[in-house]
């Protein structure tokens, strides 16, 4: 593959990740949502709370388990803003800033950056592991964070 074919498999990949959570209330296709992994890739969350900085741990199915309840009950829009990726070989970064909203219309109601490792193997690329930082009230773009 040329490294123009790399990104555009690495677009349409981020595109589908951000596309499944999203949507009205109800189920999401969870089966297509694990297809976007590599076997024993991890999902991590950082957040603050009351007790300080959490770092939640999921691997696709618990990540599911967790949200799915919340997400049969209330739309969940999320989308992408922003993107610095770097590929080398078979391996890649991506920086990927994403809005969240409530609803289709109306200001974000949550911001943050995604860190998002990817591997390509046989079948494509697939994420290995994304890291995400939660709990920002407005858009941020990976130029103003400090991901030089």
């Amino acid at each position: 593959m040329s490294p123009h074919d790399d990104a555009r498999a690495i677009d349409i990949l981020l595109g589908e990740l951000y596309a499944v959570i999203s949507g009205p209330p109800g189920e999401r296709d969870w089966d297509r949502f694990r297809t976007l992994f590599a076997p024993g890739a991890c999902l991590m969350p950082s957040r603050r709370t009351e007790r300080g900085i959490v770092l939640e741990r999921y691997d696709p199915d618990g990540y599911a388990a967790s949200r799915g309840p919340i997400f049969r009950q209330t739309a969940f829009y999320e989308r992408e803003v922003g993107r610095r990726l770097a590929i080398s070989g078979d391996i890649a970064h991506a920086w990927s800033s994403y809005e969240g909203r409530f609803g289709l219309e109306g200001p974000p109601a949550l911001a943050g950056v995604n860190s998002i490792q990817l591997h390509r193997d046989r079948s494509g690329w697939r994420i290995v592991s994304l890291l995400w930082d939660t709990g920002r009230s407005g858009p941020i773009r990976p130029e103003e964070e400090n991901v030089s």
